[in-house]
């Protein structure tokens, strides 16, 4: 068995090799090599900054259209992919050769195209000239080289597949034949417009990811991701295999400023994982949690992965409503993994590491976490109100009123972090045997929090766009890099003014130097994934693999989701979660709407979205290409594939959450109240703690496997008591066609009927499919059937939709002219769904007596054998 410090010692370099290759690129050449690219890194960031900044306006120079900033953007990342990531594994690291030097310039050109010559390319749409058509063809050679270099073959070959599809369509089999596009067409839309490279998924990567991608790099180069950390070990690494535990707080706390799984898993599982081995994890284990950890980081909101703003453009809402959406199974996923630590500690009867903290009577605890909470709310409360009753008396002086009120803020903090001792770097190479005092650890870096507080206020209060609000609070974090050494070094005493200053000035270089290059990879991702969005949307291979899965699934909602998983799981062993998410989102997310209406579910858009997004975020668990588990395995010493295969089942809650919210949407927090989300929350936290418990075969004592089985049969119905209910008790009446409209007099305003239509689509094509019809208010069926903007005419049997007013609530429902109505199903009044949570607790209740029982045999027969 190894050493606990030694696979932290061996494994160092290749870890930071790892890292490198994977975010920011391995090469590191010296010189003035090294320093035109950590230039150019820099002034990539500072260009972002200009974008997103409202001084562009004020000033009157340097606004640049959308279509100006991606093409610069893309041109950055072009040259940074060939000066960073060498060409093959046996290419130098420390210089970079003459031909890099040309492709990264030719490369960077190609993507500049569009912004040097915008006005002659605007005043020939769709009519590209030779010229066009040549730097077209290099700049899609360049960037599937540059993916290559920074992401690995597979998403080049992928992007290749579409672009061979998209010329070839005449010669290809079946049903995947179409009638081929031109040369000059595939260049055209692919990389003279915005349709492809030039699309949606890069001007996100423009405007809203690379500013929280630099955002959380000045906030680690700062010194927060050292501070969550040690937060997390002061206040739980003394509790049952407390270190595990602080390593599911500390990777949700770094996920925050780190949108990189291997990165988060370094980062905090140099520190964690050795920690969980010495009190008692195996090498494997520890791996796997510090895994499911910090993958989940990237489901955590309010900084999200970089495919949570894709969500924005791509469903057509806010990102404050995917926060909502994404926030409760993010919150239950981290409980229930907290929860499997706990039940791994119990199972090995493990213990934590010692505290330094002095001891405290439970009651003074409970006290000071309350008094703590109530202040917390009492602030927030004065805060928000505050603010409200400020902003019309202050008006336009308001911005520098607040951000006054915030530095003083910043300064009490930081003369509160004086008074205590400054937090250092652990070294992992050393084995810690004590845990910080609790105190101390938290007061010495309170002022890191203001800047996520600035960025949720910002999002949530103001309603500001992710990327001004990424902008304002990268600013504020700008000034506490430069600013917290000298003030805090006043406040004790000894300040150096001059060398604090250079020091903080440094920092904020390198932090601008690796938030670059840490966008090296998205900002490659977006723009090859956008050929793959590009082709979908030029050649309509979209509903051919509508027809695909249609066959493949026998349109069943199950399969096609199961598929889709399994598609996503695929990808993801070698595309980027960004680029797993805008390929399978573009091809899928739009077949699981239509069969799933077809079958007379009707799924929201944003809930298949994140199903995707989650299943991109699995790849980097699952063997046998789960980066992430490679790289806790090299700090753990432990298995490869053994760490993966534990953490995916560490990781089976991530996996069945997007199945259940699929299916209830309840958990996304669509369409419910406030008092509605609270129960809602509880019953699901408590559903997912039931179920972790089923899965690990532990919840008291070892579970008998029927008791697993009851488990997870609780834990369903408490996530899904519809299920169980539909089947006693059918929710819709059959009401025929033709009585319509007595149907929409005869149920409540506000509720919805499921109608079902057949009719053509808009590829004249024979289609059936549901719709959900909200029922308008009115005092007859037929005002309200005039309130939706249509007429039906009756044929015998049959209803026949006979006109529908232009811009009406049933034009934007879909319904058409001819369409017939085939079906019309009104809710009833039945039992909630919710009155079979009750048999579900008393089942619950009989395993936990079952297993009390044999726990207190077990201890008596313990107490028996030592007397």
């Amino acid at each position: 068995m190894r050493d606990d410090k030694q696979p932290s010692v061996v494994a160092a370099s290749d870890l930071e090799e790892m890292v490198a290759s994977s975010d920011s690129g391995a090469r590191k050449p010296a010189g003035v090599p090294g320093q035109l690219l950590v230039s150019i890194a820099a002034i990539w960031s500072l260009f972002q900054l200009w974008i997103a900044s409202p001084l562009p306006y004020m000033v009157g120079f340097g606004v640049f259209s959308a279509t100006e900033s991606r093409s610069i953007h893309l041109a950055f990342a072009l040259f940074l992919a060939f000066m960073a990531y060498p060409a093959f594994k046996r290419s130098p690291r420390d210089r970079i050769p003459l031909q890099d030097w040309a492709l990264a310039a030719v490369a960077a050109f190609c993507g500049a195209y569009l912004f040097i010559f915008y006005a002659d390319l605007a005043q020939r749409p769709g009519r590209p000239i030779t010229q066009d058509i040549v730097i077209g063809v290099l700049g899609i050679i360049m960037l599937l080289e540059a993916t290559r270099r920074a992401l690995g073959p597979p998403l080049m070959i992928v992007a290749g597949v579409f672009i061979a599809y998209s010329l070839f369509g005449p010669y290809m089999p079946g049903i995947l034949a179409h009638r081929g596009v031109s040369f000059g067409g595939l260049i055209n839309h692919q990389w003279l417009g915005t349709q492809g490279v030039f699309g949606i998924a890069l001007g996100v990567s423009t405007s809203f990811v690379f500013l929280f991608v630099l955002f959380g790099a000045l906030l680690e180069k700062a010194g927060a991701g050292n501070y969550f950390i040690k937060v997390a070990f002061s206040m739980l690494g003394h509790l049952k295999g407390g270190p595990a535990k602080a390593a599911v707080v500390a990777s949700g706390l770094t996920g925050l400023i780190s949108g990189s799984s291997i990165a988060n898993t370094v980062t905090t599982g140099t520190f964690t994982i050795p920690m969980m081995k010495r009190v008692g994890f195996s090498a494997e284990k520890a791996g796997a949690v510090e895994v499911a950890a910090s993958v989940n980081g990237q489901i955590m909101p309010p900084v999200m992965g970089a495919a949570a703003f894709l969500m924005v453009e791509y469903v057509g809402i806010s990102y404050v409503e995917v926060i909502k959406h994404a926030f409760l199974p993010a919150i239950i996923s981290y409980i229930a993994l907290f929860y499997i630590v706990h039940l791994e500690a119990l199972k090995a009867d493990m213990r934590g590491l010692p505290s330094s903290s002095p001891n405290r009577p439970l009651l003074n605890k409970i006290l000071g976490f309350m008094t703590g909470l109530i202040l917390l709310m009492t602030l927030s409360f004065i805060v928000y109100y505050g603010l409200g009753w400020l902003k019309p008396v202050l008006g336009d002086a308001t911005p520098w009123v607040v951000s006054v009120g915030l530095a003083v803020i910043y300064v009490g903090l930081l003369k509160v972090s004086s008074k205590y001792p400054e937090l250092e770097m652990d070294d992992p190479k050393t084995v810690v045997l004590t845990l910080p005092q609790t105190r101390p650890t938290v007061m010495v870096g309170l002022h890191y929090i203001l800047p996520v507080v600035v960025l949720v206020w910002c999002l949530m209060v103001e309603r500001m766009s992710p990327g001004l609000s990424a902008f304002w609070a990268t600013m504020f974090m700008i000034f506490i890099m430069v600013t917290q050494r000298p003030v805090i070094a006043f406040f004790r005493g000894h300040s150096k003014f001059s060398a604090d200053v250079k020091e903080g000035f440094k920092d904020l270089w390198d932090g601008l130097v690796a938030g670059a290059r840490n966008m090296i990879g998205i900002g490659i991702a977006t723009a090859t994934a956008g050929i793959v969005v590009g082709a979908v949307s030029q050649t309509g291979v979209g509903l051919v693999l509508a027809d695909v899965v249609e066959i493949l699934s026998g349109g069943n909602l199950m399969m096609i989701l199961l598929l889709t998983a399994l598609l996503s799981l695929i990808l993801g062993m070698g595309l980027p979660t960004t680029a797993n998410y805008i390929v399978v989102s573009a091809l899928m997310a739009p077949v699981i709407v239509l069969l799933g209406q077809q079958n007379g579910l009707i799924v929201p858009l944003i809930a298949v979205h994140l199903f995707v997004f989650y299943f991109g975020i699995m790849a980097d668990v699952t063997p046998p290409v789960g980066l992430a588990s490679f790289a806790a395995a090299a700090v753990s010493g432990g298995d490869p594939l053994r760490t993966g295969f534990q953490a995916f089942y560490y990781s089976l809650r991530t996996a069945a959450l997007p199945f259940l919210f699929i299916f209830n949407t309840d958990l996304l927090l669509i369409d419910v109240t406030v008092t509605q989300g609270i129960v809602v929350f509880i019953v699901a936290t408590s559903a997912m703690l039931i179920f972790a418990a089923g899965t690990q075969g532990y919840m008291l004592v070892r579970s008998r496997w029927y008791e697993s089985l009851l488990l997870l049969l609780v834990a369903f119905t408490l996530f899904r008591p519809g299920f169980w209910m539909d089947r006693i008790h059918n929710p819709y009446e059959s009401i025929p066609p033709t009585q319509f409209a007595e149907a929409l007099g005869n149920v409540e305003s506000g509720s919805n009927l499921r109608v079902q239509v057949a009719g053509i689509n808009d590829y004249g094509d024979p289609m059936t499919t549901y719709v959900l019809v909200p029922v308008p208010s009115g005092d007859s069926g037929d005002e309200r059937m005039e309130a939706l903007g249509m007429e039906l005419v009756a044929d015998g049997d049959k209803a026949m939709v006979d006109f529908i007013e232009f811009g009406s609530q049933a034009a934007e429902l879909g319904f058409d002219f001819d369409q017939e109505i085939i079906e019309v199903l009104a809710p009833v009044n039945r039992w909630t769904k919710e009155w079979l949570w009750i048999p579900a607790l008393i089942i619950f209740g009989l395993v936990v007596l079952l297993q009390r029982r044999r726990r207190e045999k077990q201890s008596a027969d313990s107490s028996a054998a030592t007397v």
